[in-house]
Order: structure tokens, then sequence, then C-alpha cells
């Protein structure tokens, strides 16, 4: 499969007609599986030098949101960079010159925005009902089976399954267990057909990854956030809907925005917190009346905040890089740790009653004279999620 890959991108350098085998805007997943074994068969076995490339249908930028694609990939040691993704190939252009050739697969309508290259569309696979009013006029390949994936695996074993290598057998393995739920007969998810190709597949490979091994670690890798900004975040699960010129997206976040009633009623310190409007109903920020109030002074009450939180879910908190140690021991180490996670701050700096006026001949007063700059809810949600990331990142590295 990587030798596969590799040879298509250096077919991209070429001026020749392509066939390419796109996934849908998602790129989850069954898509981006389903169009690198499609391609891999397509190739495999024709007779003519056609070349064929799948293409993921997302830019670059935009991997990291799918965490248990990357998992995967680097399961079966398939590197990012042989890849080909959206905004490194001109559908339009190839169709425009005449050398576009469209295999859909995990999808059969295109986008508005791809609406001219519908007539480039020779073949569509996929797994779900079909929409009548708008299914290209070619050869369309449908079941309703859990995955994709599943009719992937179909067409290979039953066409070609001597093309069938270990990598790519596991990429399609790993796909349908995630699809199917583990094939739980509970959640009703995976078909028969599901199932049937599922152990076809382990007794080709009997050393494929035991099931619930691989379904744990795509299902985690797939809720993973760390790691990622929060725009990154906002994009990772969003649907989009367009009608009448209006576009609406919605997203998911994976994690709790709780502790504002604490900052709100602390004494100790007071922070005399007045809210600001926000058009964002899970989003609160404030106008803090105490500037002498530092982050570094507010990590204590934040700390303990959330070691109330965990008891009360019966989560232990636990703190554990100071276990063992004297309490000067591990005031020193919480005191540390707290500067880290704390940009611009040293550890030996003392917080100053009030801004520092700066060291500079030519100002004649300090920036901060006319008042405090004004934050955007946006900006302080964004500090929050990067204080939350550092936090998340100091305890995993502790633990190691």
């Amino acid at each position: 499969m990587e030798d596969y890959l590799q040879g298509c991108r250096a077919a991209l350098q070429e001026s020749r007609p392509l066939h390419v085998v796109l996934g849908n805007e998602a790129c989850d997943l069954d898509s981006m599986v389903s169009a690198l074994a499609l391609a891999f068969y397509l190739a495999k076995t024709t007779e003519t030098e056609e070349v064929f490339v799948p293409v993921l249908n997302i830019k670059r930028s935009e991997l990291p949101l799918r965490g248990d694609n990357i998992f995967l990939l680097q399961m079966v040691h398939i590197p990012e960079t042989v890849l080909i993704f959206r905004d490194e190939i001109d559908l339009h252009a190839l169709h425009q010159a005449g050398q576009l050739t469209l295999i859909l697969v995990d999808h059969h309508v295109l986008p508005k925005s791809d609406g001219a290259l519908e007539e480039a569309v020779a073949e569509v696979l996929d797994h779900r009902p079909i929409e009548q009013k708008h299914c290209p006029p070619c050869h369309v390949s449908v079941e309703l089976v859990g995955s994709c994936a599943t009719l992937v695996t179909e067409r290979i074993l039953q066409g070609a399954p001597e093309i069938l290598d270990r990598q790519t057998a596991a990429l399609l393995h790993g796909t349908i267990i995630l699809d199917c739920v583990n094939m739980d007969p509970k959640i009703g998810k995976a078909t028969l057909k599901d199932s049937r190709y599922v152990e076809k597949l382990e007794a080709l490979f009997p050393d494929l990854p035991k099931r619930n091994d691989i379904f744990d670690s795509l299902q985690k890798a797939k809720f993973d956030v760390s790691g990622l900004s929060t725009e990154q975040m906002l994009r990772k699960d969003q649907k989009t809907i367009y009608r009448q010129g209006t576009k609406v997206a919605m997203s998911a976040i994976y994690m709790d925005l709780e502790i504002c009633g604490v900052l709100e009623h602390s004494h100790s310190p007071s922070l005399k917190l007045t809210p600001l409007p926000s058009t964002h109903p899970n989003l609160q920020a404030y106008h803090q009346g105490n500037t002498q109030i530092s982050r570094k002074k507010l990590l204590p009450l934040l700390q303990e905040a959330l070691s109330a939180y965990f008891d009360s879910m019966k989560i232990p908190s636990g703190q554990p890089e100071i276990v063992g140690m004297s309490k000067e021991q591990a005031d020193k180490e919480s005191d540390r740790a707290s500067n880290s996670l704390i940009s611009g701050l040293s550890q030996d700096e003392e917080d100053p009653p009030l801004p520092p006026t700066p060291m500079n001949s030519l100002v004649d007063e300090c920036p901060l004279d006319q008042g405090l700059p004004k934050l955007s809810a946006e900006a302080v949600f964004e500090k929050c999620s990067q204080i939350s990331l550092s936090q998340s990142t100091t305890a995993s590295l502790s633990k190691k």
C-alpha cells in the first residue's frame, strides 16, 4: 500500500488523465480507508495504464482533527506525507482539461461547490440510502451495511484476493470494527455482511489486533482533543447546513466548561467579577475588578475547585507528582508546576501590586494608564483552552 501511495504522488507531477477515488467531505475513518483501499484495488487490477489516485476530501491542515485516522495510519506505518489531500490537486482544472474521471466512495452526492464535477463521475460505491434526485447518472452500487469498508473488502476478496496485504487488511479491519461499534449485536450497527468480512480478514491475517483492543484504541483516539486549538476543537465534529444563502454550523466540544460559579463566589481571594455580555450561551467572560489577583494567585482556587469536582464524581484527583514528598517539597513542586503553566512569568518572579512601568526612557507613560486592553470572549476562551491543555500535558508527563 505504501509503495502504491508513493507512486500516486509522483503521478500528480505528470500531465495525464487521472481516475480519482474521492471520499466524502467529512473524511472520517471509513471514508479515508475506503478511498485508499478501493483505489489500491483498482490500480492493481486494471489491465491498462490508467492511473487511480485516492484523494482525501479535506485540506491537509485538517487531518489533525481526525485522531482515529491518524492513529490507524501510524499503527500500520503509513506516513501522512504519502497521502493526497483535496487542496493538493485541482479537480476542476483536471475536469476542464478533460483529464478527470471520478469514483465516489462513502457518498453519492457532490456538494454544490463541486456540482460541475458530476458529469465526471463514473462510479459510486456507498452504504447509505440513495437520494434519487441528486445521484449521478452512472453505475451506482449501494448496500446498507454498517461500514463502506465492508463493501470495499468484499470487492477485493471477490475480485483479486491475492493483492490484499496485511497493511491494507489492517486498515479495513480496524475501520469496520469502529464503524460497527465492535460488532456489538446490542447496538445493531453491524450487518451479517460486516461480521462475515471481519471474520474473513481475521482468518487471512491471524495476527491482526484483537477486536476489543483496536476498537478501544480507535475510540479513544477519535475523541481525543488534546493538542487541538479552540478553532480545531470547534471544527473537529462540525456539521454544516445551507439554506437560502445562509450557512449554519454546529460543533461539539468534548470537555467540561464548569468552574464559573467558583470564581463568581470567591471571597479569598475576592476577584470582584462583573459578567460581560456574550453571544455564546455556553461561554462566560468577566471583567475582573480586583486587578491585584494574578493568574498565579488564582491557580490554588481553581485547583481546589477541581479537586472538589473530582471528589464529587468519585474520581481520585490526586497529584502523583508530589506523592511521598515532604510538605515543604510538595509546596515547592506545586509552585514550580503552577509557574510552568503561566506563560510570561518566570519561576522566581514576584507579583507586583501594580503593572510595572516599561524600562524604556522613550516612553513617557505606561501603556496601561488608559486602562486594561479589551479582551473578547473568544480570546478569554482561547486562553482557558491553552491553560487546560498545559495542565493535561503536565499531568501526563508527571505520570510517566
